[in-house]
């Protein structure tokens, strides 16, 4: 017999697509589109026949709109500041938004993130059909490197499973990369396991701001990492359980490998962390020194949050290399509440003072852009 965790892993690959499949089924129920609050299938942001702006562009998978995937809307979107309103459905297919496409908005119609699912599930180790492997970049499911991307209302997703690839240790599966400046993420959800969210950005010489709020992320190992200055406010992020690993740990939060010349990496502000996983199976975080960037020196902050108990309270870090310690990087918290936040060993729960709290806020990360919703 299968066990629990088995099936509520599985399981979790077809509720993707029951979710969003339940919405789609409806509208095209008797072949007619269900109406969302504000008519038709695109809800209150008009229809091709009605649209919000000349650059507002309409997907339904099942053809009531302008195109029925995303990237063909994102390819008809050429240059900047388009917009595209998604009817709800699964969208199974990888998407890149190019450096050129800047100032591109998807919004959502239903505005339930659940609607509206972009997955893949391409891992690391996946074969490519023109020979080798993805690798963790390749695998990405949406690739965002305009500058200027908003997203409200939306599910970034990556439903590879480790029984997928048996054996073979490239289990990294980006739900979605970023690496544009300015990239803002309202009400979204971001489904993974290993490495689920990227926040990158193009060259390591170049400094890429990212605002994620009132967003669920959830994973297992290092499944919130990169470079980016990014900034996560009123987030939830959730740990998974694990039936391939006997004992803890089954994995981390956050992966930083921010610049060394880049005074701030992520910053989680009014979160919280909660866990399927047993109490202590989780460490919150460990550096990130990539090959490409040996000279790296992350940094995260939390503050202000709440940490259940899967966090493990009395080592909350740990090293990815024993030649980066987690110690010499810059790693602090602040203010966090919870059983996971509880000070056991001080040495290992680096604290802000005060005065150097002042500096970690969004204000600061983001100096003078101000991430606004793309719909109230």
């Amino acid at each position: 017999m299968p066990s629990h965790h088995s099936r509520a892993v599985l399981g979790r690959r077809s509720l993707l697509s029951a979710g969003a499949g339940a919405a789609f089924a409806l509208a095209l129920a008797g072949g007619r589109a269900a109406a969302l609050p504000g008519g038709g299938p695109f809800g209150r942001f008009g229809s091709p026949a009605a649209r919000l702006t000349e650059r507002t562009l309409y997907v339904h998978p099942g053809g009531l709109g302008d195109h029925t995937t995303v990237q063909a809307a994102v390819n008809a979107a050429d240059g900047p500041g388009w917009t595209l309103v998604l009817a709800p459905g699964t969208y199974r297919e990888t998407v890149a938004v190019s450096p050129a496409r800047t100032a591109m908005t998807w919004i959502g119609a239903s505005e339930i993130p659940r609607d509206v699912v972009v997955v893949y599930d391409n891992a690391a180790g996946t074969a490519r059909p023109d020979g080798g492997t993805y690798g963790t970049t390749g695998s990405a499911t949406t690739t965002v490197q305009a500058d200027g991307f908003t997203a409200q209302w939306i599910t970034f997703a990556n439903d590879f499973l480790r029984t997928d690839l048996p054996g073979n240790p490239g289990t990294q599966a980006v739900a979605i990369k970023v690496q544009g400046d300015r990239s803002a993420f309202f009400h979204c959800r971001f489904l993974g396991h290993q490495d689920t969210l990227y926040t990158d950005s193009m060259a390591l010489a170049t400094v890429a701001r990212q605002y994620f709020a009132h967003c669920y992320v959830e994973g297992d190992v290092d499944f919130v990492f990169g470079r980016a200055r990014a900034v996560f406010e009123h987030c939830h992020f959730r740990t998974l359980l694990r039936a391939d690993l006997a004992g803890a740990p089954y994995g981390f939060v956050f992966a930083p490998s921010t610049t060394r010349v880049n005074p701030y990496g992520l910053l989680a502000v009014r979160c919280r962390v909660t866990s399927e996983a047993p109490d202590g199976f989780y460490k919150l975080a460990r550096p990130w020194v990539p090959g490409s960037d040996p000279t790296a020196w992350p940094s995260l902050v939390v503050r202000g949050s709440v940490l259940g108990p899967g966090i493990d309270s009395t080592a909350p870090y740990a090293n990815m290399r024993d030649a980066h310690p987690w110690q010499a990087q810059r790693f602090a918290e602040y203010r966090n509440t919870g059983p996971g936040a509880q000070t056991e060993i001080p040495q290992n729960r680096p604290q802000l003072t005060s005065l150097e709290a002042e500096s970690a806020t969004r204000e600061c990360y983001l100096a003078d852009w101000r991430p606004v919703p793309a719909c109230s």
